[in-house]
């Protein structure tokens, strides 16, 4: 008899602790431009299990003979009616990722340059999203409910991103409010192969 008791007290705390727990899933408007700060630590965490996007990039195009040309070695070229960032490395190699864009009205095309990158970023919802949806928290930290993900890759002076996502489902869709979301597996390589300074092109 004490065995059952001790059982439904622990699944009624189980049941109790569940309950408080605060998922933060995809929010539509998570990266509209302004509000953000990312002056705290950034503290990791552990990979996501089961995590692995498919197609992996060197899947994604096997025939390099389908790669864009571009103007210069050391770019990144964004195409997004093909839902694709491609990379061609300073020594000449080339990479092809597949991408979320932004949706209809909300696409921005020209040139910029990456002006700095962060592990584990933390997201800080504008008032404005917060307004939009009064369950946002004032900051999410580092971790699977993050919509930037694993890694952040800061363009246009922060105003655009190319970043991790926690809707993996979204890659190949017209789905973010501008910035370009990527696979985890992909946006960690990318973030390692680019710096400061690398020339970003987004055509349509």
């Amino acid at each position: 008899m004490r065995l059952l008791v001790l059982v439904v007290t622990a699944a009624l705390l189980l049941t109790a602790f569940a309950a408080r727990a605060q998922v933060y899933g995809p929010y539509d408007g998570y990266d509209d431009y302004g509000g953000y700060g990312y002056d705290d630590p950034y503290s990791p965490y552990p990979p996501i299990p089961d995590y692995e996007p498919v197609p992996r990039h060197r899947d994604y195009l096997p025939d390099r003979g389908q790669l864009p040309r571009q103007s210069a070695r050391g770019t990144i070229l964004i195409v997004t009616s093909q839902h694709t960032l491609y990379y061609t490395t300073p020594w000449g190699e080339q990479f092809a990722y597949p991408i979320a864009v932004g949706r209809e009205g909300k696409q921005w095309f020209g040139s910029t340059r990456v002006v700095s990158k962060k592990e584990y970023p933390e997201w800080r919802p504008t008032a404005s999203m917060r307004q939009k949806n009064p369950k946002l928290p004032a900051v999410v930290r580092p971790g699977p409910s993050n919509p930037l993900g694993t890694r952040a890759i800061y363009l246009a002076d922060g105003l655009l991103r190319i970043h991790g996502t926690n809707d993996p489902s979204s890659i190949g869709t017209n789905a973010s409010s501008g910035c370009f979301r990527m696979y985890r597996q992909d946006v960690e390589e990318l973030y390692e192969l680019v710096q400061p300074g690398t020339r970003v092109i987004v055509r349509r």
